[in-house]
């Protein structure tokens, strides 16, 4: 707009839902979730705006029930990602120019309508495409998302805002234009949390930076709702261009282009770390130096002191490791628990998770769901298998599985002789938690076992009484994590009270849901304006 000053609106969390019995939340979903079970929708490409049906077709099921196809979906071959990626290029010059105020009101607008009569939509369509309950389905694709674009959007003011210069010397006037990237940003994204799904492509594009979206192959449903959403809350074509396909085909192409600015990336470790290597193997064919912003994998802990809240510590270990199936980057995967700790709360651990309920997430008095896939199943169960051929390992928890109808797995919990065995060490990504119990004596000694058993820095946390213990943890874990938690569950991050992110093997530690991350998708231009330049070219000390 002309001639004024605008601020958005103060972001605020988004509330959320209990969906309790006769809630009419709960009525909305339900009905929700019978309409979209009895659809098989075409999910096409969309490009510039224009759905395209390719032809080349996948079919998406219900992961708790893998014979039910609820979508048919249209992979981009060769020409659509080059048409995307023109798309992206097209668009960036009426998109990086149109004012920020204007490109945030459509995410806020998303926001409002997300909020509102598209909630239980979207919500419906991540438990039935993702498995999750109502409950992670609501703090992930309803409200997390209602807060990412309702922070990004102040983030934004407050980083065009911040970047100007805070000095003009009389004759000059001093100020920066915090431009996008030059070339197209592409996004790749993970299954398992739709509002990450959606935030990775519009953070950047909040900034001015147009882009290719590639979803994940397993969250394609939610991911297309919510690509619609954005449209329908006035997003133009070819600012983020929503392309399903091989990671062969669209990454390939994508990764070579010389007009890449820039990759925002959540998934596995080893796929970021060969999108580095492209990147750096084509940096003679680029325009620019990318920016690779990454969160990947975890291996997330719980150490506990002797002196702890033990009901805290046991109610932290099931639900850190357990809800969404551990599904989470973030999810409790190991922990180190004292003797005389472990000693009282088993029985009641091993009684609290044997009390956890299993199945259709359609069934709202299940906790638990199945994992996302085949590959998935089997990569997790190979762990639970090895445990149980193993001596020095104990599983009291869990241990069962069936891929009969969906692909479920047990809330597992193995007791580890071996601190640094396969499973306190190496990513699991499912509902296994591995313990190891440790001496009451030995809890510095644990804390460097915590720090160097695996290559991941993501989220941990700390249960302990006394100051002393937990500032002890705090130092010695210091670099261990990029969130840390004091007497909580590692999971849970909330947008505008703990950005996200880690570094080591875990990712760039670009704090999603913070100003660090919209950050990286600018690239500022000082721009100096003389009223009174200079008409003698000689200095005082001539003379």
């Amino acid at each position: 707009m002309v001639n004024n000053v605008v601020t958005p609106p103060t972001p605020v969390n988004e509330p959320i839902l209990g969906y309790l019995p006769g809630s009419k939340e709960r009525s909305e979903l339900k009905a929700e979730l019978k309409a979209q079970e009895r659809q098989v929708i075409e999910i096409p490409c969309i490009i510039n705006g224009e759905e395209v049906f390719t032809g080349d077709v996948v079919e998406q099921v219900m992961p708790h029930d893998h014979s039910h196809v609820i979508a048919r979906v249209h992979m981009a071959g060769e020409k659509e990602v080059n048409d995307a990626i023109n798309a992206a290029l097209d668009a960036h010059k009426m998109w990086s120019t149109m004012p920020w105020e204007s490109r945030c009101a459509i995410f806020l607008k998303a926001s409002e309508m997300l909020a509102g009569p598209r909630r239980a939509e979207i919500n419906a369509s991540t438990m039935l495409n993702q498995s999750k309950t109502c409950h992670q389905a609501e703090i992930d694709s309803a409200c997390e998302l209602i807060d990412f674009w309702r922070f990004n959007s102040d983030y934004c003011r407050q980083i065009y805002e911040d970047l100007q210069p805070p000095v003009s010397p009389s004759s000059m006037w001093n100020s920066s234009e915090v431009r996008p990237l030059e070339g197209f940003v592409f996004s790749v994204t993970p299954f398992n949390f739709s509002s990450i799904a959606a935030n990775l492509p519009s953070s950047a594009a909040i900034m001015g930076n147009t882009g290719v979206w590639k979803p994940s192959r397993n969250s394609y449903v939610s991911n297309y709702r919510l690509m619609k959403l954005m449209m329908d809350a006035g997003l133009p074509g070819g600012v983020i261009n929503f392309i399903p396909g091989k990671a062969s085909v669209v990454g390939d192409i994508c990764m070579s282009h010389s007009e890449l600015a820039g990759v925002h990336f959540t998934g596995s470790t080893a796929v970021f770390r060969k999108l580095w290597k492209d990147v750096a193997n084509n940096l003679e064919n680029l325009r620019s130096y990318p920016r690779i912003v990454g969160e990947t994998g975890g291996k997330d802990f719980i150490v506990a002191h002797p002196d702890c809240d033990r009901r805290a510590l046991l109610v932290a270990m099931l639900r850190g490791s357990f809800e969404f199936q551990g599904q989470k980057c973030s999810a409790a995967s190991r922990a180190y628990v004292p003797q005389s700790v472990w000693d009282a709360i088993k029985e009641d651990y091993c009684d609290e998770v044997s009390k956890i309920t299993m199945g259709d997430p359609r069934d709202f008095s299940n906790f638990m769901s199945a994992v996302i896939d085949r590959k998935s199943f089997d990569n997790i169960t190979g762990y639970i298998d090895r445990a149980k051929a193993d001596s020095g390992c104990e599983i009291v928890t869990g241990g069962g599985y069936d891929d009969s109808k969906g692909y479920f797995i047990e809330p597992t919990t193995i007791i580890c002789k071996d601190s640094r065995y396969e499973s306190m060490s190496e990513e699991i990504f499912g509902p296994v938690l591995s313990v190891h119990v440790y001496p009451d004596n030995d809890f510095e000694r644990i804390l460097e076992v915590c720090d160097t058993t695996s290559e991941y820095a993501l989220t941990g946390s700390i249960f302990a009484k006394d100051r002393r213990h937990i500032e002890t943890a705090l130092a010695a874990l210091r670099f261990s994590a990029g969130n840390f938690y004091i007497n909580d569950k590692p999971t849970g991050a909330v947008v505008g009270q703990q950005p996200f992110g880690g570094a080591r093997g875990s990712g760039t530690n670009d704090k999603a849901g913070s100003p660090l991350n919209l950050l990286r998708w600018v690239s500022p231009r000082s721009i100096k304006e003389t009223f009174a330049p200079p008409h003698d070219w000689g200095y005082g000390f001539l003379n």
